[in-house]
């Protein structure tokens, strides 16, 4: 096993032997974070620069944490390997905003015309806009798990996304939420994407949009933090960490990469504590991981499919 050999580390509980700043972060950081987040988009809902100050603002806050408090201090990432996963995220963010605005181009004069066609202009624009935020948010995760759950439930589909990339690192911290395969951004971007063309949300979109900006960051942490509260709706990061185990069983869990309750819902939510991360028992390389949609690596356990997946 890498990083933490053969025992497995629950990060849903505090550290008795811990600081009281840790156990301030355990239960309040979660929660803190997505407060102030979605107040200052309620204060000015349309500013473009919330988005990248809310992208750097959480990661740096987080992973200052993780370099004081880690969960599991073997998962440590040394400044060369932190500095890739943040070309990596830089580059993910240039593809993913290309990808958006391509299909943006592409669907929003169908999905207009079927909107129009089919009376699926009843989106409650008077509600208050914290309520319509919310809507959006789980109406787009519930879309984001049917297609994550069939990345992991079909062969072609985890190729075709490229999803393994993102599972094949060994160590998890905040800045991995933004290391996938540029081919798997097109996917990321669409359930909010659809959601508000099919239903023309407006400006809620920006406020889910940074909720799941948050959420993403917090799931994929090395931190100690609450999942008993906050875990009945929203993923947090020891349940999204089981997903990221190097057991097949742990792995086929947890789908909800931002809200668990798709996976209370249609049974398929797992607890408990995770031994190793990764598709096996080694990190492929840089070209591996890029190859992945192409080639799986052989001794890949993870991937849905074939010999190696179903021997688990």
């Amino acid at each position: 096993m890498s990083g933490l050999g053969a025992s497995r580390v629950a990060v849903d509980v505090p550290d008795g032997s811990g600081s009281v700043f840790a156990r301030i972060v355990f239960w309040g950081l979660h929660p803190a974070l997505l407060v102030l987040v979605l107040g200052a988009w309620l204060v000015s809902p349309e500013d473009p620069l919330l988005y990248p100050a809310t992208l750097i603002g959480v990661h740096l806050l987080i992973g200052a944490l993780e370099y004081r408090i880690p969960a599991r201090p073997g998962w440590h990432q040394p400044a060369k390997e932190k500095w890739g996963l943040i070309g990596i995220g830089a580059v993910a963010f240039l593809v993913g905003g290309f990808a958006a605005d391509m299909h943006e181009r592409l669907l929003a004069e169908p999905l207009a015309s079927l909107r129009n066609a089919a009376g699926l202009d009843v989106w409650p624009h008077g509600w208050p806009l914290l309520a319509q935020v919310f809507m959006v948010f789980f109406a787009s995760e519930f879309l984001w798990y049917w297609i994550h759950r069939a990345e992991h439930r079909w062969p072609l589909v985890w190729r075709a996304t490229g999803h393994g990339a993102h599972h094949s690192f060994k160590k998890l911290n905040a800045v991995n939420a933004g290391a996938n395969h540029p081919i798997e951004l097109f996917w990321i971007v669409l359930p909010a994407l659809l959601v508000e063309l099919l239903f023309g949300v407006g400006v809620a979109t920006y406020g889910a949009l940074l909720l799941i900006t948050v959420q993403v960051a917090i799931v994929h942490s090395n931190l100690r933090l609450n999942s008993r509260v906050i875990g009945a709706l929203l993923t947090t990061n020891a349940w999204h960490i089981r997903h990221h185990s190097a057991d097949l069983a742990e792995s086929n869990t947890n789908y909800g990469c931002a809200a668990i309750i798709w996976d209370r819902v249609f049974g398929t939510f797992g607890d408990g504590g995770v031994a190793d991360a990764g598709i096996g028992p080694r990190e492929p390389t840089t070209l591996e991981k890029l190859w992945m949609p192409i080639r799986e690596p052989q001794d890949s356990v993870i991937a849905p499919g074939g010999d190696r997946a179903t021997s688990r």
